[in-house]
């Protein structure tokens, strides 16, 4: 009679395939000091008594937990999830990350930490105890908080950063400023001149290469950026700060740039109260392009930020490194795109 699933451990492989356990959870991690013969024989056996591998078995060929750890920002999480705004940073995280790990019989598991908690280092060595994880990704601004980095760096935990500085640990970033550049490019294209820009939360590092990018750019070109960029803080009542001003000048912005989606959406709000036709009197670029820009009117075009594919890049290289494998230069850079839609018009040409 056929075993249940069930009922089938390791153990049962390893009799049934006349091998060690060890050899067993060799084949289940795929590592590769293992000879094919070896291999075929072991998956047969998994084959035939339907055995399902679980985290214990893993662990059995050394000391890896055979778990990556994902951190994000509690409170601005928790924030869009309450708020339902069609932000899918966790999608596209969750989607790049676990397709990832599993290829290689690992494990996602999220977290939300409060980078600005006093909390913030007990929190995490609670995590770290409970999982024993072979490897952690900052999301920003974690890769920023040296208590976070500090305490990886003293439980010798691998750790990549995304959107952070490269002083300690592995790091990828999307190539912000490139990324504002080419925003920046595509609307002198079109010929605009008087081009603004609204500039994120300093907490975050990549505001600063946005901004550096559209600078650079806008330099390049012989623009002036006089008066042409505000802060916001990522949020669309920062954006309708940032827009009013930027609007309210007797020599206003033909197009801008806004540095996430919500403060994009909100320069679009205020444009249409101010009676400005978008993209005909003004046109605009956002940054993300989460699914909510498609459905603004008219919707936005925006720079693609390939979050799947970079949380999938930051899998790779924590496992590289626990398999003491060569790792690429850093920073890594997985750099994104411009989506055109309709927000964007050329400049109309002085009667």
């Amino acid at each position: 009679m056929a075993r249940r699933r069930q009922s089938v451990t390791i153990k049962h492989v390893a009799a049934d395939a006349g091998v060690s356990l060890q050899t067993v959870s060799r084949v289940i991690n795929n590592e590769a000091n293992v000879r094919p013969e070896m291999k075929e024989r072991v998956q047969a056996s998994i084959d035939k008594l339907g055995y399902v591998p679980s985290i214990a078995a893993q662990r059995m060929s050394g000391s890896r937990s055979y778990i990556i750890l994902a951190l994000n920002d509690r409170e601005r999480t928790i924030e869009d999830w309450r708020a339902r705004e069609g932000s899918d940073w966790i999608d596209q995280m969750l989607l790049g990350g676990m397709l990832k790990c599993a290829e290689y019989g690992y494990r996602l598991l999220f977290e939300l930490v409060d980078t600005h908690s006093d909390h913030v280092e007990r929190e995490l060595k609670g995590a770290i105890a409970a999982l024993q994880p072979d490897g952690v990704i900052l999301t920003p601004p974690h890769g920023e908080n040296k208590l976070i980095t500090g305490l990886l760096d003293k439980h010798k935990i691998p750790y990549v950063k995304i959107g952070a500085r490269l002083n300690g640990g592995l790091a990828i970033t999307m190539g912000d400023d490139q990324l504002a550049r080419m925003a920046t490019d595509y609307l002198v294209e079109k010929g605009h001149t008087r081009i603004g820009f609204i500039a994120g939360s300093r907490e975050y590092i990549i505001s600063q290469w946005r901004k550096d990018g559209w600078l650079a750019a806008m330099e390049a070109h012989g623009l002036d950026t006089e008066g042409l960029c505000e802060r916001g803080d990522f949020s669309f009542a920062s954006g309708e700060q940032s827009a009013r001003i930027l609007l309210g000048q007797a020599d206003r912005p033909t197009a801008i740039i806004a540095s996430n989606d919500q403060m994009a959406m909100a320069t679009n709000t205020v444009a249409h109260e101010m009676g400005l036709v978008v993209p005909d009197d003004l046109s605009i670029i956002s940054f993300d392009n989460t699914p909510v820009v498609r459905f603004v009117r008219p919707p936005l075009t925006a720079i693609d930020q390939p979050i799947a594919e970079t949380v999938s890049r930051a899998v790779e290289l924590l496992i590289k490194t626990q398999r003491g494998e060569e790792l690429p230069p850093m920073p890594v850079v997985v750099e994104g795109g411009l989506v055109e839609r309709e927000s964007v018009a050329p400049l109309p040409k002085p009667a």
